[in-house]
Formats: structure tokens, sequence, C-alpha cells
């Protein structure tokens, strides 16, 4: 909450603009004035990485939310109806998790090209299998319950009983691997815009702030330090969240 709190209220918490140059002030240590120093063009790395918490949480939220669009109709279908459609789709969901999730998202981004969104849509994508395959094992083991067989013999049609009484029962692993999954997100849309793949300059995103700063590792170390540091401890900070609502939710856990 914290982490989102900050993101929202970056411009109250700073003087600077992020995008602002003032070539006068270039490769400033971390000081009084500029908490975490300057980059080679004299803007303020603490105003960066506070507003470029704002595109990496965002970031973070779309993928995971693109990811849970494709994996959950996925694997309630497969699920649920079995047979040829399940196998069908479980190949495809085999297929796409032989790829490292990285290496699916750069085979995504050389075909769409490199931008914000399309990194996006790339981490979305690659994340989604494992969506898929959480929500049938969960599907799999609700459809054979009393209150299925109830709906059917109350004349339930197959997408109703799947929407009304079978997705609801999903829901506390989706919110679990999804809080997760915000971490991975992010790690990985850093990946791809320190490769430039992702963010691209003056654009105050995390990875391509750590881009930004590896040239002048000798003679600026904190350009990549802080954002490096931001980025530990928002995917620390979520990592807990997911652990706690693990434990929350398991029924296993709370006995």
């Amino acid at each position: 909450m914290a982490l989102i709190l900050t993101a929202v209220a970056a411009p109250l918490l700073t003087p600077y603009e992020p995008l602002a140059v003032n070539p006068a002030d270039r490769l400033l240590p971390p000081s009084l004035s500029h908490l975490f120093g300057t980059d080679v063009l004299g803007r303020d790395v603490a105003t960066r990485i506070l507003f470029g918490a704002r595109i990496s949480l965002l970031t973070g939220l779309i993928s995971v939310t693109i990811a849970i669009l494709i994996g959950v109709p996925l694997g309630l279908v497969s699920g649920f109806y079995g047979g040829l459609a399940d196998r069908l789709l479980m190949r495809l969901v085999d297929l796409m998790l032989t790829f490292p999730g990285i290496l699916l998202a750069l085979v995504i981004i050389a075909i769409l090209g490199p931008d914000l969104f399309n990194a996006m849509l790339a981490v979305g994508i690659s994340a989604s299998p494992t969506y898929g395959r959480v929500v049938r094992a969960t599907v799999l083991a609700a459809k054979s319950q009393t209150y299925v067989e109830a709906a059917r013999a109350t004349g339930c049609t197959n997408a109703r009983i799947m929407l009304r009484h079978i997705l609801p029962n999903t829901v506390a692993p989706i919110i679990v691997l999804g809080t997760l999954g915000v971490a991975g997100a992010i790690i990985a849309a850093a990946a791809l815009s320190y490769l430039g793949l992702g963010a691209r300059p003056p654009e105050p995103e995390w990875g391509a702030l750590l881009s930004e700063g590896r040239n002048y590792l000798r003679v600026a170390w904190w350009m990549t330090t802080f954002p490096g540091l931001a980025i530990m401890t928002a995917v620390l900070s979520i990592n807990l969240l997911g652990d706690g609502l693990r434990d929350a939710l398991d029924p296993w856990l709370r006995n």
C-alpha cells in the first residue's frame, strides 16, 4: 500500500520534474538537494524513481491482467469439458511452457516491435499458461462437487455452471497467483526495458533507468544503485503480500 501511495503522490513528494533537463547539475552525487543524485542530463534520480514507480506498477498490473484474461478462460474450458478440448488446449499450454518466459516475451516483442505496451502484452502472454494450469486444476476438483451436480439437476446450462458455480471457486488461487505475478511482471518488464525492448528514454521506467546508468557505473554509481534498490524493494514487498494472501485464503494453512 505504501508503494502505491508513493507512486500516486509522486508530484507531491518532490519539487523536480522527471523529464526536466538541467545540464548544470549533471552527475551530482547524492546530497540534501538531490537525495539520490542526478543523472547525465541533470535530472533528479529520486524524482525519476518516484514517477517510474507509476510505470512499473502499472506495467505489472496490466501484464497480470492480460495473463488472467487469457489463462483463466483457457483453464476453465479445458478443465470443465475435458476430452479433446482439454488435450488440445493443454498441449498448447505445454508448448508455451517449453519456452522460458523471458524468451517467449522476446519472441513476441520481435514480432510486435519494441514498445512499452508491447512489453506488457508480451509479459502477459508468456505468463498466461501458468494461470491456465492453476485454473484447470481447480476446475477439475470443483466440477465433481455436489453443488455442481445439484446445478445440473436443476437444469443449469454449462455456461451458467462454469460462470456462477465453478469460476468463483478459482478466485482465491487467482488472487494469490496474480499478486505474486505482479512482482515477476515488474522484473520481466524491467529486463525488457533494460535491453531497449520496453520503455524508451526519456520515460522513467525502472529498467530504463538501469539501462541509462550502466555506462556511468564508475563515475555515477547512484544512477543504477537506487533504481535497482527500488525494483528489489517493490518485488520483495509484493512477494510478502502474496505470501500473506496465500496464508489468509488457504483454509489448510489457516487451520
